[in-house]
């Protein structure tokens, strides 16, 4: 990677104004036995650092679509997606898979657990793939499974914790190579309310408290409005922003 692109993607921003993040018209067509499909038409989006920002529509909106998107797991039919100033999809995938591991963290409502390894490797398999040595590995796991409250579950395997606790397994996942923007796709869509509840609170803070970038998925309209933001998707399209007091 050259030193100007590296240099931006380790550079997430030092004020609450700089944009992070920016979606500039973006399209996403899919081939079906149908025929085509736009999931996604002409958005855009721009998003500060430190930004708490729900994505809320009703199913086959084009959220997730968006979210994969955002995250370069997905490529765009047409348009563009910066962060930090960079052109994501001109990236070498060599380049593309860098930024994926050192400056995205990735949520997901299924959690996405290894259930045949400990809570601890789980936590730890970001750093395995940054190439971080196992002691500061484990140290940095342990250290973010305390701060979520489930310290002791880390020799557990995740089949045999609750669905909360194995959501906080991911969260902590999430944060193993310290990304300064973390994506959440339903994360609370299999949990109770309480649980639920608990888990946003936990992303509120890491948003608040550590000033990460966080753009949640959700169907839910009282944790849209609980965020700093919620951008309203129907039929592919933003239909409007709400900016919560």
């Amino acid at each position: 990677m050259d030193t100007t692109r590296e240099s931006a993607l380790n550079n997430a921003g030092s004020d609450s104004q700089t944009v992070v993040m920016k979606v500039d018209n973006i399209t996403k067509v899919f081939d079906s036995a149908a025929g085509r499909v736009a999931a996604l038409r002409g958005v855009n989006i721009s998003i500060r650092k430190g930004e708490f920002v729900a994505i809320v529509g009703p199913s086959g909106s084009g959220k997730s679509t968006l979210l994969n998107i955002i995250g370069a797991l997905d490529k765009p039919t047409s348009g563009k997606v910066y962060i930090n100033g960079i052109d994501v999809f001109a990236l070498a995938d060599s380049e593309m898979a860098t930024m994926r591991n050192h400056l995205i963290g990735f949520i997901f409502q299924s959690y996405n657990l290894i259930n045949r390894t400990t809570v601890l490797k789980n936590v730890e398999l970001p750093g395995v793939l940054s190439g971080m040595g196992s002691a500061e590995r484990q140290r940095r796991a342990e250290k973010l499974l305390e701060v979520l409250g489930i310290g002791n579950k880390a020799g557990f395997k995740p089949v045999n914790l609750s669905g909360g606790q194995q959501q906080r397994v991911a969260i902590a996942r999430s944060l193993m190579n310290d990304p300064a923007i973390i994506l959440a796709d339903e994360p609370t869509g299999n949990l109770d309310t309480k649980t639920g509840n608990e888990v946003f609170d936990l992303l509120k803070m890491l948003s608040s408290k550590f000033r990460r970038t966080i753009v949640m998925v959700t169907h839910n309209p009282e944790l849209a409005e609980a965020c700093d933001r919620a951008i309203y998707i129907r039929d592919g399209k933003v239909e409007k922003e709400v900016v919560n007091n």
